[in-house]
């Protein structure tokens, strides 16, 4: 990839961030934290690495992508109409009763979405049925699905990544939002996860680990995966919950919070600061 290239795709996860936060605005609790964590893990997949698009967004042949973490969706919802699969101008309704945007993914309502999740430690169970199925139909597609580190302290996922490997199902990639904490706290304090590659590992994947934050690591490592062998692949994404906005960031407190008007513009400067190079 040239490096004007890497560098539009580090830029448009800047732009993404102050596209979620004015979506978000002033007043209402949100999911900040883990929606800023993996950003550039959603850019990477949205605008490097998936065959996916607004006129493929209902092709048998798409790329899938599951939000296991459901409620980082919001992250989701910018990219998506960054695409032209949802208009910019709907952003600003996220929550409000009646809009197609709401705090967890519902496919009913929401072109894009593939799964309902939102119900930690589900989402790679959905992508093993879809590749079971896809397998059935003769289909070939990847799935892609980004899953939070406090959601592996559950025990579906596991039973999940034994049947991904026992049933060979190589087009599966997850990408875990490594970000250390989750809605009440440090990850390793409540019930530690690591060693994460070695898990992995031992399940039948093969593991990786980057600094999810590094655009080049993380689409290098999206890049080793073609989805045409029989192991599937974890990239372990070590990021930071709340990047990009200083009061946010390495603390739960903003998981799930409202900002003040203050807040609020402190937050701005700062991601509009990032974005013209100041």
């Amino acid at each position: 990839m040239m490096q004007s290239d890497m560098q539009e795709l580090e830029r448009t996860a800047w732009r993404m961030r102050l596209e979620l936060l004015r979506m978000f605005g002033v007043g209402k609790a949100h999911h900040f934290g883990g929606s800023l964590s993996c950003t550039e893990l959603v850019t990477a997949l949205y605008f490097h690495k998936m065959n996916y698009s607004a006129a493929l967004q209902n092709a048998p042949e798409r790329d899938r992508f599951i939000m296991s973490k459901g409620h980082t969706v919001p992250v989701q919802y910018v990219a998506l109409a960054m695409l032209g699969v949802l208009p910019m101008e709907e952003l600003c309704t996220i929550k409000r009763f009646g809009s197609r945007l709401q705090g967890h993914p519902d496919i009913l309502k929401t072109p894009g979405l593939e799964t309902p999740t939102g119900s930690l430690g589900q989402g790679l169970s959905y992508a093993n049925g879809i590749a079971l199925a896809a397998r059935l139909d003769a289909l070939r597609f990847n799935l892609y699905l980004i899953m939070g580190d406090g959601e592996l302290q559950e025990g579906q996922p596991w039973e999940a990544a034994m049947t991904t490997s026992h049933h060979a199902l190589g087009n599966v990639c997850v990408l875990i939002d490594r970000n250390g904490h989750q809605s009440q706290g440090r990850v390793s304090e409540i019930m530690n996860i690591e060693p994460l590659e070695r898990k992995w590992e031992a399940f039948g994947w093969d593991a990786v680990r980057v600094d999810g934050h590094d655009m080049a690591a993380v689409c290098g490592a999206l890049d080793r995966f073609d989805g045409k062998g029989k192991r599937p692949l974890a990239i372990i994404a070590d990021t930071v919950k709340g990047k990009g906005i200083s009061f946010m960031e390495n603390t739960f407190t903003f998981h799930n919070a409202n900002l003040t008007e203050e807040q609020f513009r402190l937050a701005e400067h700062e991601l509009l600061a990032r974005l013209e190079g100041r």
